[in-house]
């Protein structure tokens, strides 16, 4: 790379934007549905101008939101998420606190218990008020003593949070229970062998699965900005399953594959009591792969320019009782952020949805939004035009739905190499459909990671 070449996480796509802006009464081709009536925020890594992070992971939280009401895109706006470590505020290492203060904040958004939360897991979440501005890290009443997971489960027949810490020393995870009203009711020290880069995990309505996958802390890369974490060859992959109410003594752990997954898809018990675990896989190459494009460190060099980076729909079925599994590839596209009708999470879902992996839109692949039946197999897509980069697509279920796939989805598509980008919705039950309505934004929103559909009449006006 010479000296005037931006890294791939600086440009293109991910390419950071420089400044916070409003826009009001935004153009709409199409029609949105009149029952769409709340927010859609989106967080993401959006370095400040002049920085370099070292990894697209490691950009301060920039959210994204857009307004919609009555048939109208009522504002777009942009706002960096203003923890201690953009404003530059001194970090106290005699404070255990305060590192969990100094994070990003670039990874999701949800709303539970009254109030809207930007995560990282390598922090506390920050409440973000309905505007989009900054009110301060949300700890819990105090009772929050670890970083928080960047994805909680929401139990959808209790209403209840499920989350878990990571933190580089020991215990290197915690698990923590949530009440519907915001409470945290407890929290739970769970032994694994090491830090790993343990990013998501699952419930059914029985138990938690746990991934303990082979991306390890390495402290020899924390001389260089950027993620210090890599593959690991010797570390091993298992899944660990532990009964929803019980705690470390009780975790059943199950050799997998080598393997690594960020995004966990869906989970659920069988009438057998066997468990299936729906996730985007990644071998050993196409980890490495995609590792190094995102600025990582790669420990496989070959990868670099034989593997494809990125990770495929994966299921494993989990025998507890007899402490094995097995496990297939659901299909061979490389894809990432999938995402379900979260009133199904735990139950398992006939309907995921997912986008072409983000990094090989271009001459490698092409750029869609996907939906697999992973009852009775297949897909169908929706391509969009070269060069726009369509994100995360968020469900959200329709009023009075009877079937699983009844709402749509959102998605915010930001363009390559052009000052534009557009939030679009489809209709989950005919994604090839295309865009019902398509909803034009004042600038390139840079591709991100995880948003969230906030509804009025859930805290918010």
């Amino acid at each position: 790379m010479t000296t005037t070449e931006r890294p791939g996480y600086l440009s293109g796509a991910m390419a950071p934007v420089p400044d916070e802006i409003d826009a009001a009464d935004l153009r709409v081709t199409g029609t949105l549905p009149s029952e769409l009536s709340g927010r859609y925020f989106r967080n993401g890594s959006n370095p400040l101008p002049g920085t370099d992070p070292g990894h697209n992971f490691t950009g301060q939280g920039m959210l994204h939101g857009v307004r919609i009401r009555d048939g109208r895109a009522q504002w777009y706006r942009n706002r960096w998420v203003h923890t201690p470590l953009m404003d530059g505020k001194p970090f106290d290492r005699s404070d255990p606190a305060s590192g969990h203060l100094h994070n990003t904040s670039n990874t999701s958004v949800i709303h539970h218990g009254g109030k809207i939360l930007s995560l990282v897991e390598n922090g506390f979440p920050w409440e973000i008020s309905e505007e989009l501005e900054s009110v301060g890290p949300w700890d819990f009443h105090g009772k929050l003593k670890t970083a928080m997971t960047a994805h909680p489960k929401l139990d959808p027949a209790t209403g209840d949070l499920y989350i878990f810490g990571v933190s580089p020393r020991p215990p290197f995870v915690t698990f923590h229970h949530i009440d519907a009203t915001g409470e945290l009711l407890r929290s739970v020290p769970i032994t694994v062998p090491g830090y790993t880069m343990m990013h998501d995990f699952a419930i059914t309505p029985n138990y938690v699965l746990w991934l303990d996958l082979p991306v390890v802390f390495d402290r020899e890369l924390t001389v260089r900005p950027g993620m210090p974490f890599r593959w690991s060859d010797t570390y091993g992959a298992r899944i660990g399953v532990m009964p929803r109410g019980g705690g470390d003594a009780d975790v059943k752990w199950i050799e997998v594959e080598p393997g690594y997954a960020f995004h966990v898809a869906n989970a659920r018990e069988t009438a057998s009591g066997k468990l299936v675990l729906d996730a985007v896989q990644y071998d050993p190459a196409s980890f490495n792969r995609i590792w190094a494009d995102l600025g990582g460190t790669s420990t496989l060099r070959e990868a670099l320019t034989t593997a494809v980076g990125g990770g495929r729909l994966h299921r494993w079925i989990v025998d507890v009782a007899t402490g094995t599994a097995t496990e297939e590839r659901l299909d061979d596209l490389a894809i990432e952020f999938p995402t379900i009708n979260e009133n199904r999470i735990g139950e398992g879902s006939e309907s995921v949805y997912a986008v072409s992996a983000p990094l090989l839109i271009g001459d490698r692949l092409q750029p869609s939004i996907i939906k697999y039946d992973t009852k009775n197999g297949g897909r169908s897509t929706y391509t969009f035009e070269h060069g726009w980069v369509p994100g995360e697509a968020e469900f959200v279920p329709a009023l009075g739905g009877t079937r699983e796939d009844d709402g749509w989805l959102i998605s915010i598509v930001s363009h390559e190499t052009r000052n534009a980008a557009n939030l679009v919705v489809l209709d989950a039950g005919d994604v090839a459909a295309g865009p019902v309505a398509t909803v034009e934004l004042p600038r390139r929103v840079p591709l991100g990671f995880h948003g969230e559909w906030i509804p009025d009449g859930d805290g918010n006006s």
